[in-house]
Protein backbone atom coordinates (compact mmCIF):
# COMPACT_ATOMS: atom_id res chain seq x y z
CA UNK A 1 0.00 0.00 0.00
CA UNK A 2 1.12 3.06 -0.81
CA UNK A 3 1.30 6.00 2.31
CA UNK A 4 3.39 8.73 0.44
CA UNK A 5 2.30 9.13 -3.02
CA UNK A 6 -1.15 10.01 -3.83
CA UNK A 7 -2.72 10.85 -6.94
CA UNK A 8 0.45 12.64 -8.54
CA UNK A 9 3.02 11.55 -6.51
CA UNK A 10 4.67 12.46 -2.82
CA UNK A 11 3.39 16.47 -2.46
CA UNK A 12 2.60 18.44 0.98
CA UNK A 13 3.67 21.49 3.16
CA UNK A 14 7.38 22.29 2.07
CA UNK A 15 9.76 21.69 5.05
CA UNK A 16 6.93 19.81 6.80
CA UNK A 17 6.85 15.74 6.72
CA UNK A 18 6.95 14.30 3.83
CA UNK A 19 8.50 17.44 2.01
CA UNK A 20 11.13 17.60 3.87
CA UNK A 21 15.28 17.45 2.99
CA UNK A 22 15.38 14.08 4.80
CA UNK A 23 12.17 12.23 3.05
CA UNK A 24 13.49 13.84 -0.05
CA UNK A 25 17.40 12.46 0.60
CA UNK A 26 15.50 9.10 0.59
CA UNK A 27 13.32 9.59 -1.94
CA UNK A 28 16.74 10.01 -4.26
CA UNK A 29 18.13 6.55 -2.67
CA UNK A 30 15.68 4.48 -3.21
CA UNK A 31 14.11 5.78 -6.78
CA UNK A 32 17.61 5.21 -7.47
CA UNK A 33 17.90 1.93 -6.34
CA UNK A 34 14.78 0.43 -8.20
CA UNK A 35 15.89 2.29 -11.93
CA UNK A 36 19.85 1.50 -11.24
CA UNK A 37 19.91 -1.74 -13.99
CA UNK A 38 22.79 -2.95 -15.87
CA UNK A 39 26.77 -1.40 -15.72
CA UNK A 40 25.98 1.66 -17.76
CA UNK A 41 26.24 5.16 -16.43
CA UNK A 42 22.83 5.85 -14.95
CA UNK A 43 21.39 9.36 -15.13
CA UNK A 44 18.35 11.30 -13.47
CA UNK A 45 16.94 14.16 -14.70
CA UNK A 46 15.08 17.00 -12.36
CA UNK A 47 13.15 19.64 -13.30
CA UNK A 48 11.06 21.70 -10.93
CA UNK A 49 8.92 25.09 -10.83
CA UNK A 50 9.62 28.24 -9.05
CA UNK A 51 8.62 27.62 -5.53
CA UNK A 52 11.26 29.01 -3.13
CA UNK A 53 11.36 25.54 -1.23
CA UNK A 54 12.34 23.91 -5.11
CA UNK A 55 16.01 24.65 -4.68
CA UNK A 56 16.08 22.49 -0.66
CA UNK A 57 14.36 19.51 -2.25
CA UNK A 58 16.25 19.38 -5.48
CA UNK A 59 18.98 19.50 -4.02
CA UNK A 60 18.34 17.00 -1.21
CA UNK A 61 16.98 14.64 -4.10
CA UNK A 62 20.16 15.09 -6.34
CA UNK A 63 21.94 14.16 -2.79
CA UNK A 64 20.75 10.99 -3.03
CA UNK A 65 20.75 9.94 -6.54
CA UNK A 66 24.43 10.69 -6.38
CA UNK A 67 25.13 8.95 -3.40
CA UNK A 68 23.85 5.65 -5.31
CA UNK A 69 25.74 6.62 -7.68
CA UNK A 70 23.50 8.14 -10.64
CA UNK A 71 24.41 11.52 -12.54
CA UNK A 72 22.33 14.28 -12.31
CA UNK A 73 20.97 16.44 -14.89
CA UNK A 74 19.52 19.83 -13.21
CA UNK A 75 17.45 21.91 -15.87
CA UNK A 76 15.78 24.02 -13.50
CA UNK A 77 12.32 25.95 -14.25
CA UNK A 78 10.64 23.87 -16.73
CA UNK A 79 6.91 22.10 -17.47
CA UNK A 80 6.17 18.71 -15.79
CA UNK A 81 5.70 17.43 -19.45
CA UNK A 82 9.36 18.85 -20.51
CA UNK A 83 10.83 16.42 -17.99
CA UNK A 84 8.76 13.77 -19.24
CA UNK A 85 10.02 14.29 -22.84
CA UNK A 86 13.53 15.01 -22.03
CA UNK A 87 14.05 12.02 -20.10
CA UNK A 88 12.63 10.18 -22.93
CA UNK A 89 14.67 11.74 -25.58
CA UNK A 90 17.83 11.63 -23.79
CA UNK A 91 17.87 7.78 -22.59
CA UNK A 92 18.05 8.95 -18.74
CA UNK A 93 16.83 6.00 -16.35
CA UNK A 94 14.50 8.26 -14.31
CA UNK A 95 12.54 11.95 -14.70
CA UNK A 96 12.08 14.15 -11.69
CA UNK A 97 9.56 17.04 -11.48
CA UNK A 98 9.56 18.68 -8.53
CA UNK A 99 6.21 20.44 -8.05
CA UNK A 100 3.13 20.83 -6.38
CA UNK A 101 1.30 21.83 -9.50
CA UNK A 102 -2.09 24.25 -8.58
CA UNK A 103 -1.07 24.07 -5.18
CA UNK A 104 -0.31 27.54 -3.09
CA UNK A 105 3.87 28.05 -2.89
CA UNK A 106 3.57 26.81 1.10
CA UNK A 107 3.11 23.35 -0.65
CA UNK A 108 5.68 20.99 -2.61
CA UNK A 109 6.04 17.62 -4.68
CA UNK A 110 7.60 15.27 -6.39
CA UNK A 111 6.56 13.81 -9.56
CA UNK A 112 8.63 10.71 -10.94
CA UNK A 113 8.58 9.72 -14.66
CA UNK A 114 9.95 5.76 -15.77
CA UNK A 115 12.78 5.81 -18.88
CA UNK A 116 10.31 5.94 -21.06
CA UNK A 117 8.94 9.20 -19.95
CA UNK A 118 5.85 8.09 -18.31
CA UNK A 119 4.84 8.50 -15.09
CA UNK A 120 5.14 5.59 -12.44
CA UNK A 121 2.36 3.04 -11.62
CA UNK A 122 0.98 2.53 -8.12
CA UNK A 123 2.91 -0.94 -8.00
CA UNK A 124 6.78 0.83 -8.90
CA UNK A 125 5.78 3.95 -6.34
CA UNK A 126 4.54 1.13 -3.58
CA UNK A 127 8.14 -0.84 -4.17
CA UNK A 128 9.67 2.70 -3.78
CA UNK A 129 8.33 3.55 -0.55
CA UNK A 130 9.03 0.33 1.09
CA UNK A 131 13.23 1.06 -0.27
CA UNK A 132 12.62 4.25 1.70
CA UNK A 133 10.96 2.75 4.70
CA UNK A 134 13.80 -0.13 4.91
CA UNK A 135 17.82 -0.08 4.98
CA UNK A 136 19.73 2.06 2.60
CA UNK A 137 22.57 1.69 3.95
CA UNK A 138 23.58 -1.31 1.84
CA UNK A 139 22.96 0.70 -1.66
CA UNK A 140 25.66 3.69 -0.97
CA UNK A 141 28.31 3.34 -3.54
CA UNK A 142 32.05 3.09 -3.16
CA UNK A 143 33.30 7.18 -3.48
CA UNK A 144 34.85 6.20 -6.49
CA UNK A 145 31.84 5.51 -7.78
CA UNK A 146 29.80 8.51 -6.79
CA UNK A 147 27.95 10.74 -9.11
CA UNK A 148 28.09 13.72 -10.61
CA UNK A 149 25.77 16.72 -10.86
CA UNK A 150 25.53 19.17 -13.63
CA UNK A 151 23.02 21.55 -15.43
CA UNK A 152 21.66 21.14 -18.60
CA UNK A 153 22.11 24.12 -20.73
CA UNK A 154 19.51 24.69 -23.57
CA UNK A 155 16.69 22.43 -21.76
CA UNK A 156 13.74 24.66 -22.27
CA UNK A 157 15.27 25.48 -26.44
CA UNK A 158 14.30 21.56 -26.54
CA UNK A 159 10.96 21.41 -25.56
CA UNK A 160 9.85 24.26 -26.96
CA UNK A 161 11.53 23.22 -30.72
CA UNK A 162 9.42 20.07 -30.20
CA UNK A 163 6.59 21.54 -28.99
CA UNK A 164 6.57 24.03 -31.99
CA UNK A 165 7.03 20.95 -34.20
CA UNK A 166 3.80 19.41 -32.91
CA UNK A 167 1.97 23.00 -34.85
CA UNK A 168 0.48 21.84 -38.45
CA UNK A 169 3.12 23.42 -40.60
CA UNK A 170 0.81 24.49 -42.54
CA UNK A 171 -0.41 27.12 -40.07
CA UNK A 172 0.67 30.66 -37.96
CA UNK A 173 -0.22 32.43 -35.46
CA UNK A 174 0.37 35.50 -37.37
CA UNK A 175 -2.17 38.27 -36.64
CA UNK A 176 -3.97 36.61 -33.49
CA UNK A 177 -3.73 38.21 -30.30
CA UNK A 178 -3.17 35.61 -27.33
CA UNK A 179 -3.62 36.26 -23.38
CA UNK A 180 -1.67 34.00 -21.75
CA UNK A 181 -1.18 33.39 -17.97
CA UNK A 182 1.53 31.53 -16.93
CA UNK A 183 0.59 31.06 -13.40
CA UNK A 184 4.53 32.75 -12.39
CA UNK A 185 5.38 28.90 -12.26
CA UNK A 186 7.52 26.37 -14.79
CA UNK A 187 5.94 27.51 -18.08
CA UNK A 188 6.44 31.26 -17.26
CA UNK A 189 9.22 31.46 -20.01
CA UNK A 190 8.81 28.94 -22.39
CA UNK A 191 4.78 29.40 -23.24
CA UNK A 192 4.72 32.60 -24.26
CA UNK A 193 8.06 32.53 -26.00
CA UNK A 194 6.53 29.65 -27.92
CA UNK A 195 3.33 31.18 -29.04
CA UNK A 196 5.20 34.70 -29.95
CA UNK A 197 8.02 32.60 -32.03
CA UNK A 198 4.30 30.99 -33.57
CA UNK A 199 3.77 34.87 -34.65
CA UNK A 200 0.97 35.48 -32.41
CA UNK A 201 0.88 38.92 -30.69
CA UNK A 202 1.15 37.84 -26.95
CA UNK A 203 -0.14 39.49 -23.57
CA UNK A 204 1.52 37.90 -20.92
CA UNK A 205 0.50 37.59 -17.58
CA UNK A 206 2.02 35.55 -14.66
CA UNK A 207 5.48 35.77 -15.71
CA UNK A 208 7.26 37.24 -12.86
CA UNK A 209 8.00 34.28 -10.39
CA UNK A 210 9.86 35.70 -7.18
CA UNK A 211 9.56 31.75 -5.08
CA UNK A 212 6.00 32.83 -3.16
CA UNK A 213 3.31 34.09 -6.15
CA UNK A 214 3.00 31.09 -8.23
CA UNK A 215 -0.88 30.05 -8.09
CA UNK A 216 -1.44 33.35 -6.53
CA UNK A 217 -4.43 35.09 -7.90
CA UNK A 218 -3.30 33.76 -11.19
CA UNK A 219 -3.40 30.87 -13.48
CA UNK A 220 -5.71 28.27 -14.31
CA UNK A 221 -6.82 27.92 -10.80
CA UNK A 222 -7.38 31.74 -10.81
CA UNK A 223 -8.64 32.80 -14.44
CA UNK A 224 -9.93 35.93 -13.56
CA UNK A 225 -7.25 38.26 -14.30
CA UNK A 226 -6.82 36.26 -17.91
CA UNK A 227 -10.29 36.58 -18.54
CA UNK A 228 -10.66 40.56 -18.07
CA UNK A 229 -6.86 41.02 -20.05
CA UNK A 230 -8.88 39.23 -23.00
CA UNK A 231 -12.26 41.75 -22.94
CA UNK A 232 -9.35 44.64 -21.96
CA UNK A 233 -6.70 44.17 -24.48
CA UNK A 234 -9.46 42.91 -27.16
CA UNK A 235 -7.72 39.77 -27.51
CA UNK A 236 -8.84 36.71 -29.47
CA UNK A 237 -8.17 33.96 -27.14
CA UNK A 238 -7.11 33.50 -23.40
CA UNK A 239 -5.11 30.98 -22.21
CA UNK A 240 -3.97 30.23 -18.30
CA UNK A 241 -1.95 27.19 -17.41
CA UNK A 242 -1.47 25.76 -13.98
CA UNK A 243 2.04 25.94 -11.63
CA UNK A 244 3.67 23.17 -13.15
CA UNK A 245 2.25 23.71 -16.83
CA UNK A 246 0.70 20.16 -17.27
CA UNK A 247 -2.75 21.79 -17.81
CA UNK A 248 -4.37 24.50 -19.43
CA UNK A 249 -7.80 26.33 -19.81
CA UNK A 250 -9.10 28.94 -21.75
CA UNK A 251 -11.38 31.95 -22.43
CA UNK A 252 -13.37 32.93 -25.69
CA UNK A 253 -12.62 36.18 -27.19
CA UNK A 254 -15.41 37.39 -24.66
CA UNK A 255 -13.42 36.76 -21.77
CA UNK A 256 -15.87 33.95 -21.25
CA UNK A 257 -13.91 30.69 -19.76
CA UNK A 258 -14.93 27.71 -22.05
CA UNK A 259 -15.75 24.60 -19.51
CA UNK A 260 -12.26 21.88 -19.73
CA UNK A 261 -15.32 19.13 -21.19
CA UNK A 262 -16.00 21.66 -24.02
CA UNK A 263 -12.35 21.67 -25.05
CA UNK A 264 -11.75 17.61 -24.97
CA UNK A 265 -15.64 17.73 -27.35
CA UNK A 266 -13.70 20.07 -29.33
CA UNK A 267 -10.48 18.13 -30.02
CA UNK A 268 -11.92 15.12 -29.40
CA UNK A 269 -14.10 15.75 -32.49
CA UNK A 270 -11.52 17.55 -34.30
CA UNK A 271 -9.07 14.43 -34.46
CA UNK A 272 -11.54 12.02 -35.45
CA UNK A 273 -12.96 14.02 -38.49
CA UNK A 274 -9.23 14.54 -39.78
CA UNK A 275 -8.96 10.42 -38.97
CA UNK A 276 -6.16 11.05 -36.61
CA UNK A 277 -8.22 9.79 -33.43
CA UNK A 278 -6.98 5.85 -32.37
CA UNK A 279 -9.24 3.47 -30.61
CA UNK A 280 -12.04 4.12 -31.54
CA UNK A 281 -12.46 6.16 -27.99
CA UNK A 282 -11.47 9.89 -26.05
CA UNK A 283 -10.70 8.67 -22.55
CA UNK A 284 -12.08 10.97 -19.45
CA UNK A 285 -12.30 10.74 -15.97
CA UNK A 286 -15.53 10.79 -13.22
CA UNK A 287 -15.51 14.01 -13.06
CA UNK A 288 -16.47 14.33 -16.71
CA UNK A 289 -19.89 16.10 -17.63
CA UNK A 290 -22.60 13.38 -18.80
CA UNK A 291 -23.37 15.56 -21.92
CA UNK A 292 -19.73 14.87 -23.11
CA UNK A 293 -20.22 11.26 -23.24
CA UNK A 294 -23.63 11.35 -25.33
CA UNK A 295 -21.83 14.13 -27.62
CA UNK A 296 -19.13 11.07 -28.27
CA UNK A 297 -21.92 8.30 -28.52
CA UNK A 298 -23.85 10.13 -30.97
CA UNK A 299 -20.61 10.22 -32.87
CA UNK A 300 -20.20 6.56 -32.76
CA UNK A 301 -17.25 6.87 -30.64
CA UNK A 302 -16.77 5.23 -26.95
CA UNK A 303 -16.16 7.69 -24.01
CA UNK A 304 -14.48 5.57 -21.06
CA UNK A 305 -14.28 7.03 -17.73
CA UNK A 306 -11.05 6.89 -15.26
CA UNK A 307 -10.26 7.94 -11.58
CA UNK A 308 -9.00 11.71 -11.64
CA UNK A 309 -5.58 12.22 -13.04
CA UNK A 310 -4.23 12.46 -15.74
CA UNK A 311 -1.93 9.10 -15.68
CA UNK A 312 -4.45 6.92 -14.88
CA UNK A 313 -5.92 8.60 -18.36
CA UNK A 314 -2.93 7.56 -20.15
CA UNK A 315 -2.56 3.84 -18.42
CA UNK A 316 -6.46 3.62 -20.34
CA UNK A 317 -4.84 5.02 -23.36
CA UNK A 318 -2.51 2.75 -23.48
CA UNK A 319 -5.04 -0.48 -22.26
CA UNK A 320 -7.21 0.78 -25.25
CA UNK A 321 -4.73 1.81 -28.21
CA UNK A 322 -5.99 5.45 -27.92
CA UNK A 323 -4.49 8.55 -28.54
CA UNK A 324 -6.40 11.47 -26.65
CA UNK A 325 -7.59 12.01 -23.45
CA UNK A 326 -8.78 14.47 -21.36
CA UNK A 327 -10.48 16.03 -17.77
CA UNK A 328 -12.67 19.16 -17.12
CA UNK A 329 -9.55 20.79 -14.76
CA UNK A 330 -7.60 21.30 -18.47
CA UNK A 331 -5.22 18.60 -18.35
CA UNK A 332 -5.31 17.05 -21.81
CA UNK A 333 -3.12 14.14 -23.03
CA UNK A 334 -2.13 13.79 -26.70
CA UNK A 335 -0.52 10.31 -26.79
CA UNK A 336 0.72 10.76 -30.10
CA UNK A 337 2.76 13.51 -28.70
CA UNK A 338 3.61 13.31 -25.13
CA UNK A 339 3.37 10.65 -22.08
CA UNK A 340 1.64 13.21 -19.81
CA UNK A 341 -0.47 16.18 -19.76
CA UNK A 342 0.98 19.37 -21.57
CA UNK A 343 -0.62 22.91 -21.14
CA UNK A 344 1.67 24.17 -23.96
CA UNK A 345 0.60 21.50 -26.64
CA UNK A 346 -2.76 21.62 -25.60
CA UNK A 347 -2.98 25.44 -26.37
CA UNK A 348 -1.37 24.79 -29.63
CA UNK A 349 -3.84 21.93 -30.69
CA UNK A 350 -6.47 24.25 -29.65
CA UNK A 351 -4.85 27.79 -31.62
CA UNK A 352 -4.69 25.14 -34.73
CA UNK A 353 -8.56 24.32 -34.63
CA UNK A 354 -9.09 28.21 -33.99
CA UNK A 355 -7.02 29.34 -36.97
CA UNK A 356 -8.28 26.00 -39.33
CA UNK A 357 -11.76 27.15 -38.51
CA UNK A 358 -11.54 30.66 -39.37
CA UNK A 359 -13.97 31.19 -36.47
CA UNK A 360 -14.28 32.82 -33.56
CA UNK A 361 -13.67 31.20 -30.27
CA UNK A 362 -16.89 31.73 -29.16
CA UNK A 363 -18.49 30.14 -32.18
CA UNK A 364 -16.33 26.86 -31.45
CA UNK A 365 -16.52 26.58 -27.49
CA UNK A 366 -19.43 25.53 -27.15
CA UNK A 367 -19.80 21.61 -28.24
CA UNK A 368 -22.33 19.67 -26.91
CA UNK A 369 -25.87 20.64 -23.61
CA UNK A 370 -23.96 19.78 -20.44
CA UNK A 371 -26.35 18.38 -17.84
CA UNK A 372 -26.48 20.39 -15.27
CA UNK A 373 -23.27 19.98 -12.48
CA UNK A 374 -23.12 21.10 -9.07
CA UNK A 375 -19.35 20.73 -7.64
CA UNK A 376 -18.28 21.12 -4.02
CA UNK A 377 -14.72 20.70 -2.10
CA UNK A 378 -15.09 20.37 1.50
CA UNK A 379 -11.68 21.77 3.44
CA UNK A 380 -11.88 19.86 7.03
CA UNK A 381 -10.01 20.52 10.61
CA UNK A 382 -10.78 16.85 12.14
CA UNK A 383 -10.35 13.85 9.29
CA UNK A 384 -13.76 12.95 7.28
CA UNK A 385 -14.14 8.96 6.87
CA UNK A 386 -16.62 8.11 3.70
CA UNK A 387 -17.25 5.05 5.06
CA UNK A 388 -19.35 6.34 8.64
CA UNK A 389 -22.59 5.47 8.68
CA UNK A 390 -24.11 9.02 8.80
CA UNK A 391 -22.36 9.51 5.06
CA UNK A 392 -23.24 5.75 3.79
CA UNK A 393 -26.69 6.68 4.88
CA UNK A 394 -26.80 10.35 3.14
CA UNK A 395 -25.11 8.66 0.13
CA UNK A 396 -27.65 5.81 -0.23
CA UNK A 397 -30.37 8.17 -0.49
CA UNK A 398 -28.94 10.93 -2.64
CA UNK A 399 -28.44 7.96 -4.88
CA UNK A 400 -31.80 6.83 -5.38
CA UNK A 401 -33.23 9.99 -5.54
CA UNK A 402 -31.04 10.77 -8.63
CA UNK A 403 -31.50 7.24 -10.05
CA UNK A 404 -30.61 6.78 -13.61
CA UNK A 405 -30.96 10.43 -14.55
CA UNK A 406 -27.80 11.62 -13.13
CA UNK A 407 -24.69 10.67 -11.08
CA UNK A 408 -22.69 11.69 -7.99
CA UNK A 409 -19.24 11.25 -7.18
CA UNK A 410 -17.54 11.76 -3.48
CA UNK A 411 -13.79 10.98 -3.23
CA UNK A 412 -10.79 12.37 -1.33
CA UNK A 413 -8.70 14.45 -3.18
CA UNK A 414 -5.42 13.13 -3.40
CA UNK A 415 -3.51 16.51 -3.82
CA UNK A 416 -4.73 18.19 -1.04
CA UNK A 417 -6.88 17.91 2.31
CA UNK A 418 -10.32 17.84 0.78
CA UNK A 419 -13.20 16.07 0.35
CA UNK A 420 -14.58 16.79 -3.28
CA UNK A 421 -18.03 16.08 -4.01
CA UNK A 422 -20.10 16.04 -7.68
CA UNK A 423 -23.65 15.91 -8.55
CA UNK A 424 -25.25 15.88 -11.94
CA UNK A 425 -28.67 15.49 -12.60
CA UNK A 426 -31.08 17.66 -15.07
CA UNK A 427 -32.68 19.34 -12.53
CA UNK A 428 -29.95 21.52 -10.88
CA UNK A 429 -31.61 22.60 -8.09
CA UNK A 430 -31.46 18.51 -6.65
CA UNK A 431 -27.97 18.02 -7.50
CA UNK A 432 -27.51 21.72 -5.50
CA UNK A 433 -29.70 20.43 -2.59
CA UNK A 434 -27.87 17.01 -2.37
CA UNK A 435 -24.38 19.08 -2.23
CA UNK A 436 -26.00 20.52 0.55
CA UNK A 437 -26.94 17.12 2.54
CA UNK A 438 -23.40 15.73 1.89
CA UNK A 439 -21.52 18.85 2.85
CA UNK A 440 -23.40 18.58 6.16
CA UNK A 441 -23.24 14.90 6.62
CA UNK A 442 -19.13 14.92 5.77
CA UNK A 443 -18.57 17.70 8.64
CA UNK A 444 -20.80 16.14 10.87
CA UNK A 445 -18.77 12.40 10.66
CA UNK A 446 -15.26 14.85 10.88
CA UNK A 447 -16.96 16.66 14.10
CA UNK A 448 -16.40 19.86 12.31
CA UNK A 449 -20.49 20.35 11.58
Amino acid sequence: MRQLFGTDGIRGRANREPMTVETALRAGMAAGVHFRRGDHTHRVVIGKDTRLSCYMIEYAMASGFVSVGMDVLLIGPVPTPGVATLTRSMRADLGVMISASHNSFEDNGIKLFGPDGYKLSDTVEAAIETGMAGDLSAARVDASHLGRVRRLQGALGRYSEFCKNIFPRNLRLDGLKIVIDAANGAGYRVVPEALWELGADVIPLGVDPDGTNINRNCGSTAPGAMQRAVTESGADIGIAIDGDADRAVFADENGTLVDGDQIVALLGDWLNRRGKLSGGAVIGTVMSNLGLERFFQERGLRFERTPVGDRYIVERMRDRGCNFGGEPSGHMVFADHATTGDGLIAALQVLAVLVGNGRPMSDIAHQFHAVPQVASNVRLNGKASLASDTVQTVLASSRARLAADGRLVVRESGTEPLIRIMVEHPDGGLAQRLVSELESAIRLAAGDA
